[in-house]
């Protein structure tokens, strides 16, 4: 399947570089936000400060006023801020603020790491105006397709480099322009480009003369010759030229009504349209859309077969969900958990410690990483647990506390979460297997210890213990250095007790942690609702010298997986050597971008975003023969040809975005990532200095041969 990775703007420019959001035209908020206002700015209880905000005339950057010395003014983007929330929602302002300006109050939250923004505004008309226009021109930035997107960026850039504000371009700003859009130039091209421009021999470019330097930036050659190949009617592509590139190029089951419908939607020219023909206007607009896109529109919503036992499938899951950076001294937060279960994540984390005045607290015990209320996290969890995923949610519970505070973990559980938590089987009977996602839609589990065996929530004997011992689950107190045989077991080491309490106790139901004492003992030994934790190492040696053993384990039973301890910058390791084997629970820590979060998120962006991916039927029937280590004959293997060919790029990041003068030599390398017998990467030539479009256009770089 080709796909075709570019995007051409095509677009009247006048001299006035200020771009309204569409539909926003004369809006009051907006108007609001243009004229903005002061803004008390709250770090803590001690540090409360006000300060000048405004929308900037861009209507994409907010502007505030800063009193550090040299940096007075500062900026951020809109395409940075991740959501608005009014009201007292975040923990500084719940901390720092008092109730009765909760009105008043509201708080931007950032992709990534950067940490969020708590202001109080001086009326609560003030608060809804900012929270409102915020809102609306998110949206409408989100609801840009990729040529409005890319014309938005491109006309930043050009205001940027007008550094006279006279809506006219300079050879010294056009330069910058470019340098600003990742492309360096010699100074004999600039002129040349610059001269070609300026038709009027003023020495700068203005109206019409910038438009015609826009249309030769974003000019793309390698789309003319796509689309020249294929329009085979009359210079234009006909319904049925459109249908052979859909089928030959882009390898989708489409008819013929499928290329009519494309015309319909995407095609600018009436005339054309008429004669059910598509121009190259046309074809790039729906090459920019997602009918161009590599990914399965199919697979956006919910696909595949629900109704399985819930350990077969994979599971979106978190390591120390509650961590915002480091493992060692970097802030905990409940926003933490928000991003992660926007992102579908079905699996947190929750490391729960003895607290002030009688409240549990969350945090990494042991070391400098701040602490955050056990009952702010359930909050958070039971407001946002569903909204991208209705499918159920476990919590595992990593519990260091007295039975006091265990009491109260159990007492916030249940009156927060109400309904939504198991807290017993969904069977009348003692079930022998797990329900499946669809039966638990909805619902909470608690992933932790049990002081007695499931059966006993049937038995009509006396309730037993109230408490007692149990060993304590600490991944951070782990060593790395233990030897693991093929059985899966390893040398016993001395583990901490504690005494752990009813109450907390019998709200664990399909998810009972226990120890791993090898694939045998566990066959003959454990229940279906007993699972283990293992670390990566450990995992990874089972994956590698076990790997059928430990897929069969899979079929009946659910694996944890966790980070190692002596990851303490919270990096991620390789989840799909792990998935290879079966292993659900693959906990990744989603505060860091890398690699290995790129892989986690594309497994998990298909079927609707669920959170929970069907594992393939070779992982699930127990005469299964499949071994990712030494593969044999089998439905698994499907020898292909996989032939790809990268065209070209456009507007990619700086490396370094402080030093205006960086721009980058881009390449692009291929990798494939599954059993050992297919993982193989392949990369392009690098282009140099040009990171807004780049062109390959090879021949295909490579072949890949996939099992």
């Amino acid at each position: 399947m080709m796909q075709l990775f570019y995007v051409t703007v095509n677009v009247c420019l006048t001299s006035n570089l200020c771009v309204t959001p569409l539909g926003l035209e004369g809006d009051v908020d907006l108007q609001f936000l243009l004229v903005g206002g002061k803004l008390m700015k709250v770090k803590s209880s001690s540090w409360k400060k006000e300060r000048m905000y405004k929308l900037h005339d861009d209507n994409a950057t907010i502007w505030h006023e800063s009193h550090r010395i040299f940096k007075r003014k500062q900026t951020f983007s809109i395409d940075d801020v991740d959501s608005v929330r009014k009201g007292r929602q975040s923990e500084g302002l719940q901390k720092h603020t008092e109730a009765h300006v909760e009105d008043r109050c509201f708080s931007i939250f950032f992709k990534g790491r950067r940490r969020n923004l708590d202001l109080v505004a001086t009326s609560v008309e003030e608060a809804r105006q900012w929270v409102n226009g915020l809102e609306k021109i998110i949206s409408n930035m989100k609801k840009l397709n990729r040529q409005q997107t890319s014309e938005h960026w491109i006309f930043n850039c050009m205001r940027k480099a007008d550094k006279n504000k006279d809506n006219m371009m300079t050879l010294k700003e056009l330069k910058h322009f470019l340098r600003q859009i990742n492309i360096e130039v010699d100074e004999t091209y600039a002129k040349l480009l610059f001269t070609k421009c300026d038709t009027s021999n003023s020495g700068t470019l203005e109206g019409s003369e910038i438009k015609h330097f826009y249309d030769l930036l974003t000019h793309r050659e390698e789309i003319d010759v796509i689309y020249e190949k294929h329009a085979a009617t009359g210079g234009q592509m006909s319904a049925q030229d459109l249908l052979n590139f859909l089928q030959n190029e882009q390898r989708e089951v489409a008819t013929l009504e499928d290329a009519l419908r494309l015309i319909e939607k995407y095609e600018l020219d009436d005339s054309a349209k008429h004669m059910n023909h598509m121009t190259k206007d046309g074809f790039l607009m729906y090459l920019q859309q997602e009918e161009g896109s590599i990914f399965n529109p199919a697979h956006k919503k919910v696909f595949q077969d629900m109704s399985q036992p819930i350990n077969d499938y994979f599971i979106s899951s978190s390591h120390n969900t509650y961590l915002m950076e480091d493992q060692l001294k970097g802030p905990s937060s409940t926003e933490a958990y928000i991003k992660a279960l926007m992102k579908s994540c079905r699996c947190v984390e929750l490391d729960c410690w003895d607290g002030a005045h009688g409240e549990p607290v969350i945090y990494h015990g042991h070391t400098l990483t701040s602490k955050v209320l056990f009952k702010d996290v359930i909050k958070a969890i039971k407001e946002y647990a569903f909204k991208t995923s209705e499918y159920p949610v476990i919590l595992s519970l990593e519990n260091h506390c007295t039975l006091e505070q265990q009491k109260l973990m159990a007492k916030h559980m249940i009156s927060i979460l109400g309904s939504a938590l198991l807290t017993s089987p969904l069977e009348d009977q003692m079930p022998t297997a797990f329900p499946s996602p669809q039966e638990l839609k909805g619902r909470f589990i608690i992933k932790g210890k049990r002081l007695n065996k499931l059966d006993a929530v049937f038995s009509n004997t006396s309730p037993g213990v109230e408490e007692d011992c149990v060993s304590e689950e600490d991944e951070s107190a782990e060593t790395s250095n233990s030897k693991t045989d093929t059985n899966g077991q390893k040398a016993k080491a001395k583990k901490s007790k504690i005494k752990l309490a009813k109450q907390l106790s019998d709200l664990v139901i399909y998810c009972k942690s226990v120890h791993f004492s090898g694939f045998e003992h566990a066959k003959d030994k454990q229940a279906f609702y007993e699972m283990s934790s293992f670390k990566e190492s450990k995992a990874v040696n089972l994956a590698e010298t076990a790997a059928k053993a430990f897929i069969h384990h899979n079929m009946t039973k659910l694996s944890r997986i966790y980070p190692a301890g002596s990851r303490t910058a919270s990096s991620n390791y390789n989840p799909v050597p792990l998935w290879n084997a079966g292993c659900q629970i693959v906990a990744l820590n989603f505060q860091t971008p890398s690699k290995e979060m790129d892989l986690n998120q594309g497994r998990f962006r298909s079927n609707g975003l669920s959170g929970y991916i069907l594992k393939p039927e070779f992982q699930r029937y127990a005469g299964s023969e499949f071994n990712p280590m030494t593969l044999t004959k089998g439905p698994w293997i499907k020898h292909k040809a996989f032939h790809i060919m990268v065209i070209s790029a456009q507007q990619l990041p700086k490396l370094n975005k402080d030093k205006p003068k960086s721009i980058v030599d881009p390449l692009v390398k291929v990798e494939i990532y599954g059993v050992p017998a297919d993982t193989c990467s392949k990369e392009t030539r690098s282009i140099e200095n040009n990171g807004f479009n780049p062109m390959w256009n090879d021949v295909p770089l490579c072949r890949l041969n996939v099992e």
